[in-house]
């Protein structure tokens, strides 16, 4: 059996920026294992598989280099990008078991905004100390939803100066790290830490910001923000929040095309 894979930056429209993904579009599912097994081999933060439905929409389903994973926007973004291309559309409706109906669409300048579930963290008072422990510098104050704990700061520069330890924030398994602050040139900045569930530091991604953006937008006091998640690679996205989605922005480029031989 042979399989097209490609591989895209999304979040970005230069190449070696923003955070890579693979796609591999399916006439029919493949088994668990193989999945996960190709995820691994790929070895990018996640491989996005798609799998055409009868009413014309696309299944989707993403797999870290660890297991499968419930939401991933990069490669959302990326799985868009092939699809739009391969069919010449400028609309594509992903169904996926944990978040429902994802409706992307392609602007005329070549971008792609996603609309997805608002996913808003939320104050907890039962904070693991290896959270702390496990951050190089003390946020102000912890939030988290049911993807991540979110680290608020108030200094963009606490941000990009963070260092974390890894072992420690990988025991907080399945929920992951998100470290934000407002920033002077975008309105908000971020960095993503993900060791239990795909890596040490995450380029770009674009699921956290369902959660961050929606944070920010009640502090900012406005609906269309400008983020930068300040990775080595480094990404640029476009939040606009209503009552119950977050629609995130961004561009995309085509790295690779190739043939995986099963």
């Amino acid at each position: 059996m042979q399989l097209t894979i490609h591989q895209v930056d999304a979040f970005t429209n230069e190449l070696f920026k923003g955070n890579y993904a693979a796609v591999i579009d399916l006439d029919n599912w493949l088994d668990n294992e193989l999945m996960l097994n190709i995820g691994a081999e790929n070895n990018v933060s996640e491989t996005a598989f798609t799998c055409r439905q009868a009413d014309g929409s696309y299944a989707i389903r993403w797999f870290s280099p660890l297991m499968e994973i419930d939401f991933c926007g990069h490669a959302t973004l990326a799985a868009a990008f092939v699809l739009c291309e391969q069919h010449n559309i400028s609309q594509i409706r992903f169904q996926a078991a944990a978040v429902g109906e994802l409706v992307i669409n392609k602007n005329s300048d070549g971008s792609f905004a996603m609309t997805f579930p608002k996913q808003t963290p939320f104050v907890t008072t039962e904070i693991p100390s290896e959270l702390f422990a496990g951050l190089s510098i003390q946020p102000v104050k912890v939030l988290k939803n049911q993807q991540a704990y979110f680290a608020i700061y108030d200094s963009e520069q606490d941000v990009l100066d963070l260092k974390t330890d890894s072992a420690l924030l990988k025991t907080l398994f399945p929920l992951d790290v998100v470290a934000t602050a407002p920033s002077a040139k975008y309105d908000f900045i971020s960095r993503y830490f993900w060791p239990a569930n795909g890596g040490d530091e995450d380029y770009v991604t674009g699921s956290i910001h369902t959660g961050l953006a929606p944070y920010w937008a009640k502090e900012l006091g406005k609906t269309w923000l400008s983020a930068y998640q300040a990775s080595s690679r480094g990404g640029h996205l476009y939040c606009e929040v209503a009552e119950h989605t977050v629609t995130v922005t961004g561009h995309a480029v085509r790295y690779m095309q190739g043939t995986i031989y099963l």
